[in-house]
């Protein structure tokens, strides 16, 4: 198996940040009610955490991002190939999927409040008249 650094540095540094302080209170938790699986479930994966971020890998980002490359047809050298542009575009495509546009809404807000203040404005002028 052939494992590369798939997480920058920030995301390593988080990943071991957030890891050791769930492992702590996990383990806090663990001393006083031993007979609970739930934070020794909890401690494992916050042990994982830590782990990621040491060795720099996620093993759930390598398999989102294989997926990303089955569904568009290349392979993992397609970076290599200099299709990167074409990467970052099929990327925003599966982000826009999954994320809600909440900007076209807010744009479209705007306009009709704008579009009342106008009609409104235009009302006054003509009951100055």
């Amino acid at each position: 198996m052939n494992v590369k650094q798939n997480i920058g540095i920030m995301n390593a540094l988080i990943r071991i940040t957030v890891g050791l302080t769930m492992l702590s209170w996990a383990t806090a938790k663990l001393v006083k009610r031993p007979w609970r699986n739930s934070y020794l479930f909890i401690a494992f994966l916050a042990a994982m955490k830590v782990g990621e971020g040491i060795v720099k890998y996620c093993p759930m980002t390598d398999v989102i991002q294989n997926q990303m490359n089955q569904m568009n047809g290349s392979d993992s050298d397609s970076n290599k190939n200099g299709n990167e542009s074409q990467n970052k575009s099929d990327l925003k495509q599966m982000m826009d999927m999954f994320v809600p546009k909440q900007k076209e809404q807010s744009s479209n807000g705007t306009n009709n409040n704008q579009h009342q203040q106008g009609s409104h404005h235009h009302e006054q002028e003509n009951s100055q008249s």
